[in-house]
C-alpha cells in the first residue's frame, strides 16, 4: 500500500558514511526531509544532492534535517559525500528495506535485471513523525522542484 500525506512515516535504521547506524529516533523534534536518490556519482544525483547542500544552512534554520538515502553502500556514499563536500548525512540502504517501505524501489534500472535503486523522491516528515509532503518520479533524470520544496518548508 502506498504511503500518503498524513501517514506515520516508517522508521529506519541505516548506516552512514562513517559506518554509524542512524535511526529515526535520533531526529525526533525536528522535521526530516528524506531525499531518496538513484546512485552516488551519477550526474543528476550530483546536481540534486549538491543543490540541497547549497541550501543546507537555510533549510537547517527551518528546523529541518536533510538525510540522503540511496541503495549504495557506505563506502560509495562516503566517496560521493567527500568529493562534493556534503555536510548532511548520506545513508546507505543497500538491502532496500527502507526504500521498499517508502514505496520508492525502482527495479531493473537501465533495464539491467536485478539492478535496483531508489526512485528519486522527497518525503518531508513533521516533528510528530507524520508525512507532510511527498514527491516521487519514475524518471531518474527528473529533479525535484527545489523552489516548491523551500516554499513548503517555509509555510510549515
Amino acid at each position: 500500500m502506498a504511503l500518503k500525506i498524513g501517514d506515520i512515516a516508517p522508521e529506519f535504521e541505516l548506516v552512514d558514511t562513517e559506518l554509524k547506524v542512524r535511526k529515526t529516533d535520533e531526529f525526533k523534534g525536528k522535521k526530516i526531509m528524506l531525499v531518496f536518490f538513484v546512485a552516488a556519482h551519477s550526474p543528476v544525483c550530483k546536481n540534486e544532492i549538491c543543490t540541497f547542500q547549497q541550501s543546507l544552512q537555510y533549510i537547517s534554520n527551518l528546523n529541518v534535517q536533510i538525510l540522503g538515502i540511496s541503495n549504495d553502500g557506505p563506502f560509495a556514499n562516503k566517496a560521493f559525500a567527500d568529493k562534493y563536500n556534503i555536510e548532511f548525512p548520506i545513508l546507505g540502504d543497500y538491502n532496500s528495506k527502507t526504500i521498499n517501505e517508502y514505496g520508492v524501489l525502482m527495479r531493473d534500472l537501465l533495464h539491467i535485471k536485478d539492478y535496483n535503486a531508489a526512485k528519486r523522491s522527497i518525503y518531508i516528515i513533521d516533528e510528530k513523525g507524520l508525512i507532510t509532503y511527498i514527491w516521487i518520479t519514475d524518471d531518474p533524470l527528473v529533479e525535484p522542484n527545489y523552489n516548491e520544496i523551500k516554499k513548503f518548508l517555509e509555510n510549515k
